[in-house]
Formats: structure tokens, sequence, C-alpha cells
């Protein structure tokens, strides 16, 4: 029986031995994602302007923004929520969906839809307002992203519609990004700009375009996402 039982030892200890190896395997397969979860998270919730429309997958605002961030060496990972033809009422519907707990920050790029359909800026205004209510609940900070109307609809349109972005973020207490295509003209007249930094529709940016927006945006996310860690309270809790 003595005999037996020494000769059991080996095994059970050789079983130990691969658990132990299957345990330390385990732990560095789950490095990574342990890291991938202490990235602060920020989504980016818009339209086709966020989501990228008309361009390759790693030209768009938010791989690009992405890009610009990770050269800053700051531990931040973007989550795209835009969605192409949403109008800021679909914004609004999308919210609750979008502020999932994983998410510490959040831009606000809506508006633009409204404006190209002549909306209410009164109703695109309550719709931003509800998001920025939805954010503040969730312990969120929130960067807004404003758009110039252009004449289409006359000044007083143009006037109110403007006036939005600005009255949400003084009511809201939360930084304003005033113009989202600010970047491109940059000194140029309005039609070499276009013809420079817009795709063919006239109304989407192309890769360079959106490289300058980037490097416009990119200083205001950064603040986001510092404002983020400073309260920590999403963070904290997952």
């Amino acid at each position: 029986m003595a005999r037996a039982f020494h000769r059991a030892r080996p095994e059970r200890y050789g079983a130990s031995a691969a658990m132990r190896k299957l345990l330390a395997l385990l732990l560095i397969a789950a490095a990574p994602l342990a890291a991938q979860a202490e990235d602060l998270v920020i989504a980016a919730l818009g339209d086709s302007l966020t989501a990228g429309y008309g361009l390759p997958q790693d030209d768009g605002l938010v791989p690009q923004l992405q890009g610009w961030l990770d050269a800053q060496g700051v531990e931040v990972r973007l989550v795209n929520a835009g969605v192409s033809g949403d109008t800021s009422a679909g914004g609004l519907a999308r919210a609750d969906w979008t502020l999932t707990p994983e998410v510490d920050a959040m831009i606000v790029a809506l508006g633009g839809n409204d404006f190209l359909r002549g909306l209410d800026p009164d109703a695109m205004a309550a719709n931003l307002d509800g998001i920025l209510d939805k954010a503040e609940a969730a312990g969120v900070e929130t960067l807004l992203v404003g758009i110039k109307a252009g004449p289409n609809y006359g000044p007083d349109y143009a006037a109110e519609f403007d006036a939005a972005y600005a009255d949400l973020a003084a009511a809201h207490g939360v930084p304003l990004y005033p113009d989202f295509f600010a970047p491109l003209q940059g000194g140029r007249g309005v039609e070499a700009a276009r013809r420079a930094y817009l795709q063919a529709d006239g109304i989407h940016p192309n890769a360079d375009g959106v490289a300058l927006i980037v490097e416009a945006l990119g200083p205001e996310v950064l603040k986001l996402a510092e404002r983020a860690r400073g309260d920590g309270s999403r963070a904290e809790a997952r």
C-alpha cells in the first residue's frame, strides 16, 4: 500500500503543476482585457459626421480622433455612436442605449440634419437638452459640439439655431466646441475650403478635412477625458 501511495504522488503533483501553468496562461491572456477595462471610455453620439459617412473605416472622425488621443499617450477608448441621417430627436432616442455603465464621458455632436431639414431650432434645443439631462443623471461628463447654420432659411432661423448650442452649454455647465466645420476654412474662402476638404456631396468632410477637425477638436476631447478622470465616479463603480 505504501508503494502504491508513493507511486500516486508524482501523478498528483504533475496535475497540480499543469493546473498552475494553465492558471498562469489564463492570467496572461486576461491582462490585456484588464488593461482595456482601465481605459476611460468616451462615447461619440452623433450623425453621419461622427459615423464617418463616405470614408474608409480608418479615415472617419472617431478612428482619426482615437489615433490622435493614442499619440498623446492617454488611455482613452472612443465608442462610435454616430448614425447617418440622425437628427437630434434620433440622438435623444438613442441616448439611454449609448450611456451604458462603461461610458465615462460623451461627445454630443448633433443638429446637422435638423438644419438640413429646416427643423424647428426650439425642437432641436429641447432634444439636446434631454440628452444632456440624461448624461447628467448618469454622472457622465459631456462635450457639446455645435454646427453653424447657413443662410438657407434666413437670418432669424440661423441666429436662433446657432444660439441654441451656447444657451444649452451655459444652462448645463458643459463645454462647447462651437463649430464642427470651422477648422476647414482657416482663412480660406468657402469655395476653396469646400474643394479641398469636402467630399463630392459638399456636406461631409474628406479624410484631409477630418484630420483638420481632429487637430482642433482633439484638445477639447483631451480636456473632457481629464474632467472625467477627475470625477471618476463611474470609472470607480466599474
